[in-house]
């Protein structure tokens, strides 16, 4: 029987789609997965099985406290209890992250406030002179208390600081354990020599007494495992016209839409690091005939609500700057939206999708980053694949309901882990606004939905 021509195009094809895909999961698998085990409050033992079993029982370094003495404040401002916790006063420098503290770093029994910076200083008290919010490491003085406006204020105190500790299977065989540097926000991973392997992390947040379980990140993915692309992909189904002008070349006005996750100035080097920088160049790269014209319009701490909210001729007004605006593409991104059930996703996101189909507007919406653990129901890092946020829920069923694209940011924060990755790592205030390589995960996860 003969093959034709054509037969014999679409079996190369097939082919090299399958070498494709094997090689893209051969290098996002992390090769034998290490087990790590707790032999010791400080010990962990560590076997690799490969072609022969390596075994290595490593010592963690306790993180220690550190000690702040007489470190000095000009003036505090009046504790106000109704404001979060990392803004009811002045930020204590050892615990800051970006924009906020990070919470339980500060050892809450250490604090002591004097009027000089040596020890027979007077000593204020708590609770009458000044306030203190001890799980973020804030002060503010009280208005009848001693401390007056414009005084200057020593602290001392004792801090604890994060750290990422990885295990390491080098070039020798050995197995090894390289320590990170501690700060108090968004720890990177040490590095690691040539030839060597990375084949966990271990997570230390904070004052700890010993390692838990939770602690233990085993690297079992080197990266996210992309799924093969359907055909006809996302794009192509659900954003013809956007698509079509990045092919042929025409200008196409994309609208980055969101809070302060979108606003992004926080980001170093954020004109190429925010998210919706890092997606258009991407995509002038895939299309270099591409004219993009990308505009951004966000505020920080806010969501959707308070943008339909803003009245005419207001900094924020929705009709203004954002239908106002004439995109061909939005892409929106609203952490600030995910007190939303299921329910009022459907109510709200319905409104947006009639008014951007009224302009002619195609919509892309990015599913939501992790945040603190405690804000989304979790007290873990590890194994947390599924968003328990029925916010989430809700945008997924929303877009499969409506055919709007979804962009999947959340099951790729879910798998930080697996890369050995504790999410709230790359948070730069410790609790909701991602750096450089978290924005990168919503970039990825748009750039999944194109041809």
């Amino acid at each position: 029987m003969k093959t034709s021509r054509h037969n014999k195009r679409g079996l190369v094809s097939s082919l090299l789609a399958f070498v494709a895909l094997s090689l893209l999961a051969r290098a996002a698998h992390a090769g034998a997965p290490a087990e790590l085990n707790i032999v010791g409050d400080w010990e962990v033992k560590v076997t690799v099985r490969e072609a022969r079993a390596l075994e290595a029982t490593l010592t963690v370094a306790p993180p220690p406290l550190i000690n702040v003495t007489a470190e000095k404040f000009d003036s505090l401002p009046v504790f106000n209890p109704k404001a979060g916790g990392w803004v009811k006063g002045a930020q204590l420098p050892g615990v800051r992250a970006q924009e906020t503290t990070t919470p339980y770093l500060l050892d809450s029994e250490s604090l002591i406030l004097r009027d000089g910076p040596t020890t027979d200083s007077l000593v204020f008290r708590k609770g009458e002179d000044y306030e203190a919010d001890l799980n973020w490491g804030t002060i503010g003085r009280l208005t009848n208390g001693l401390i007056k406006a414009g005084q200057p204020v020593y602290a001392s105190y004792r801090h604890a600081q994060l750290r990422l500790d990885s295990v390491v299977l080098g070039a020798d065989g050995r197995i090894r354990l390289r320590q990170g540097e501690p700060c108090a926000a968004a720890p990177l991973p040490p590095e690691i020599e040539p030839g060597g392997r990375r084949l966990a992390n271990i997570w230390l947040p904070g004052s700890v007494a010993k390692l838990a379980p939770e602690f233990l990140f085993p690297i079992t993915e080197l990266s996210y495992p992309e799924r093969p692309k359907p055909s006809p992909t996302v794009a192509e189904k659900l954003v013809p016209k956007a698509l079509r002008k990045l092919r042929v070349g025409e200008p196409l006005r994309v609208l980055a839409w969101g809070d302060s996750v979108t606003v992004g100035t926080y980001v170093p080097d954020y004109t190429r690091n925010r998210w919706q920088e890092q997606f258009v160049a991407r995509r002038r790269e895939r299309f270099p005939q591409a004219k993009i014209e990308l505009s951004t319009e966000a505020w920080g701490g806010r969501n959707t609500a308070s943008y339909l909210g803003e009245p005419p001729g207001a900094e924020h007004n929705y009709r203004e700057k954002v239908l106002g605006a004439k995109p061909d593409l939005v892409v929106s991104e609203f952490v600030n939206d995910a007190g939303l059930n299921p329910a009022q996703v459907e109510e709200r996101y319905s409104k947006l999708l009639a008014d951007f189909q009224g302009i002619g507007a195609e919509w892309i919406i990015l599913t939501p980053h992790y945040v603190r653990p405690d804000w989304m129901g979790l007290n873990r890092e590890r194994d947390v694949d599924n968003d328990p946020r029925p916010y989430v829920a809700g945008l997924r069923a929303f877009a499969s309901k409506h055919d709007v694209a979804l962009a999947d940011a959340a099951l790729r924060y879910g798998r930080l882990w697996r890369q050995g990755i504790p999410y709230s790592t790359v948070m730069l205030n410790s609790i909701n606004h991602p750096d450089a390589r978290g924005m990168k995960i919503f970039a990825d996860a748009l750039i999944e939905l194109f041809p």
